[in-house]
């Protein structure tokens, strides 16, 4: 059996041990008592290292696992030649151990908070290396809500109410959420404002937990996901989004509170320039269409179809649709792209030409072991190398009695 020290004392970080035997593999290491955490409740385990009393370099500690009566450290190396009954040193890794328990606290206090405000219930808990997350029993949470809970959840911090650990029996009441535990139950109690059932590390007063922050909200499946930043996570990452805004302003030559007006004006100029090329692109893809078309009725006046070809090496064919569309806007107007690099194929007919481009073109891709789709009128797709491109091409030009390439670009 495992005796659990970091149940009587979150803050103990260096302690000493008897080897009580390793697994068949050397790599889970078992002793007397511990200060490493296991995961647990949805707190991260600890890191740390282990040395053996006047031998060697120490061990690191790279997972600690609950295994019931006894605790697992899973040591980075195997090493089957240790021995059992030996003294054994541990530390534990310190502003890991800290911040979990900024993050741990900081969730009890959030989860009081939410309660206390909205009556959102919390459902579940996800400690992340970076931000954690409250999953809320709640349809949905404004941004003034959120704000109203960030700002009582951080007078809390700032008033340093006493934050306490006892035992006590599972009928204990006034628990925030009832415990279906039997026996003995850890309560950790923040004072005026929540008891909770909790096997955690926490730290000893609110004021330890620093900043709260509230980020990002979600919606997931019938509940709202929060996520949250206590501590020196809240502290760091205010200062890269500072950064980031400094960055930003600095880019349009501005300040930072006037960066969202800036942005907004450049935003609305975007879309104006890109409406006016989109409109200009088409005049250019019916102009380019009607040379094309009548270039192509010249070599063929009286063939069923005025087909044309273009080939590309690379670059895609996603700029061609619109020429596509307009070509086949043409009477028996059809027009066939590809493109080497990637392998792409595309068709677009006139609705007199008698050609499904969709049809045709999942045809003549299967065949070739590629992939595609649309509409009767125009149709897209992609084939797994250069030499199928050229076996699906071969069968779309025997439809349409294409000899070769008509305009390579």
């Amino acid at each position: 059996m495992t005796e659990r020290l970091y149940h009587a004392d979150c803050y103990l970080t260096r302690f000493e041990a008897t080897l009580l035997g390793l697994d068949a593999s050397g790599r889970r290491l078992y002793l007397d008592q511990t200060a490493f955490y296991p995961t647990s409740g949805g707190q991260p385990f600890d890191l740390g290292t282990l040395r053996c009393a006047g031998a060697g370099a120490s061990l690191e500690v790279v997972d600690v696992v609950d295994e019931g009566e006894r605790i697992a450290h899973v040591l980075a190396d195997p090493h089957t030649e240790l021995q059992p009954g030996s003294s054994w040193f541990g530390e534990v890794d310190w502003p890991r151990r800290f911040d979990h328990m900024q993050q741990h606290s900081g969730q009890h206090l959030l989860s009081a908070v939410f309660q206390e405000l909205w009556g959102a219930g919390t459902l579940s808990v996800h400690f992340g290396p970076e931000s954690s997350t409250l999953d809320l029993d709640a349809a949905t949470l404004s941004r003034e809500q959120l704000q109203a809970v960030e700002q009582r959840a951080n007078r809390v911090v700032f008033e340093n109410r006493e934050l306490s650990v006892g035992v006590e029996d599972a009928g204990a009441t006034g628990l925030r959420k009832p415990s279906t535990r039997a026996g003995a139950l850890r309560i950790v109690s923040i004072a005026g404002i929540d008891r909770s059932a909790c096997g955690g590390t926490h730290v000893r007063r609110t004021g330890e937990i620093g900043p709260v922050s509230l980020r990002k909200v979600e919606r997931v499946r019938k509940s709202v996901r929060v996520e949250f930043l206590c501590g020196e996570r809240a502290t760091r990452r205010a200062r890269a989004d500072y950064e980031l805004l400094l960055r930003s302003s600095s880019l349009f030559s501005t300040g930072i509170d006037e960066l969202p007006a800036v942005l907004e004006a450049r935003s609305s100029e975007l879309t104006q320039a890109l409406k006016r090329e989109r409109e200009l692109q088409q005049s250019l893809d019916e102009v380019r269409a009607r040379e094309q078309y009548a270039r192509a009725l010249e070599r063929a006046p009286s063939a069923p179809r005025v087909c044309l070809l273009e080939r590309r090496q690379s670059g895609g064919l996603q700029d061609l649709r619109g020429l596509a569309q307009q070509y086949a806007g043409q009477p028996r107007g059809v027009f066939v792209a590809a493109s080497d690099q990637p392998p792409a194929l595309l068709i677009a007919s006139a609705e007199d030409s008698g050609i499904d481009a969709a049809a045709l073109l999942r045809s003549a891709l299967t065949a070739a072991g590629g992939r595609g789709g649309g509409s009767a009128r125009l149709a897209q797709g992609s084939a797994p190398s250069v030499e199928a491109l050229e076996q699906a091409l071969a069968a779309v030009s025997q439809q349409l009695g294409l000899a070769a390439s008509n305009s390579p670009t």
